[in-house]
């Protein structure tokens, strides 16, 4: 194996961790690997001035767009908290375009894939980025299948990640494709982060979100799911808690919210079942009970089915300290 030249592309108010993460994996993996087949970094971007991170730190880049014409066997566009709303930075987009030929694999750090997005790299494959943005990327980019709950998605050439540190994810994924998993264990255990997370981004998101009007009977009738989410709930119950009937209430629920009121009471479950697990002591079978799951074995299902975890695995990672 030769080295491989990887290019990561910055810009101003780029999230400095974006960079950091996929950076030093492949530097802790040149200590793992024999000489010549590690890798080599550089940062790329529209000058060589340092350039103010999302964070405050300055930040430069090792060639100018203009300068990186050479092929690469990996180029990625880190991600910044301002590129969804951004309008898109016409040098950053050029020099993206020409990613399928310069480069053997190319992708995406968290809201980076907004910048291939409008370099018109997304379209037709299924793509990721962070929790907060999958559903405005989906919008911003209909030709592009956004899957809101991985981590990272390979798809042929194209490789996104979702959220800042899931780009040491997205590292230690073509470390281990290319070295072993072997080698991406050593790696993740330098790092002290895991080699490959369990479950998917939802773990990290809420699933709840606020009603765009919120003195409308379906706001109204979210408030009384979630105060009395170990309740029994069905159409009828809640469509006469909120005087709508039954047909109109399903109906006007699903235009609001975009769900049906049954989903809606399962993620009010899991959210609530959640904020115990990472907050309290509370015996499994007694944040079921309180959620309105039942049992443990049913919130374990559905835990599983959702978030890619169970409540005890969950409660391992996010516990409150």
């Amino acid at each position: 194996m030769a080295v491989q030249k990887v290019a990561i592309a910055i810009h101003e108010g780029v999230q400095a961790l974006d960079v950091a993460g996929p950076v030093d994996v492949f530097a802790e993996t040149n200590g793992f690997v024999a000489d010549g087949d590690g890798y080599e970094t550089v940062l790329v971007g529209a000058s060589r001035e340092p350039l103010r991170a999302s964070n405050g730190m300055k930040i430069s880049a090792d060639l100018c767009f203009d300068e990186a014409t050479e092929k690469f066997d990996i180029l990625l566009v880190a991600g910044g908290p301002g590129l969804p709303d951004a309008a898109p930075d016409p040098e950053l987009t050029q020099w993206l375009r020409g990613a399928p030929a310069r480069a053997e694999l190319y992708g995406s750090i968290c809201t980076g894939a907004f910048a291939l997005g409008h370099a018109g790299l997304l379209d037709g494959h299924k793509v990721t980025t962070h929790w907060q943005n999958a559903q405005r990327l989906a919008a911003r980019f209909p030709a592009a299948e956004v899957i809101f709950d991985r981590i990272y998605i390979r798809d042929g050439k194209l490789m996104t990640s979702a959220g800042v540190t899931a780009g040491i994810d997205l590292g230690l994924a073509l470390v281990a494709e290319r070295h072993g998993p072997e080698v991406a264990v050593a790696v993740a255990k330098r790092l002290v982060v895991v080699a490959q997370r369990q479950g998917g981004q939802s773990q990290f998101s809420p699933y709840l979100t606020a009603p765009v009007d919120e003195d409308s009977p379906i706001a109204r009738a979210q408030a009384h799911i979630m105060q009395h989410v170990g309740e029994r709930h069905t159409l009828q119950s809640l469509a006469e808690a909120v005087g709508m009937s039954v047909r109109n209430f399903g109906r006007a629920f699903a235009q609001e919210t975009g769900i049906t009121p049954h989903e809606f009471v399962e993620r009010a479950r899991v959210d609530a079942a959640r904020r115990l697990l990472e907050g309290s002591d509370r015996p499994l079978k007694a944040v079921a009970f309180d959620c309105g799951f039942g049992s443990a074995d049913r919130m374990r299902i559905v835990f599983t089915g959702r978030l890619g975890v169970s409540p005890a695995q969950y409660r391992s990672s996010f516990r409150k300290l």
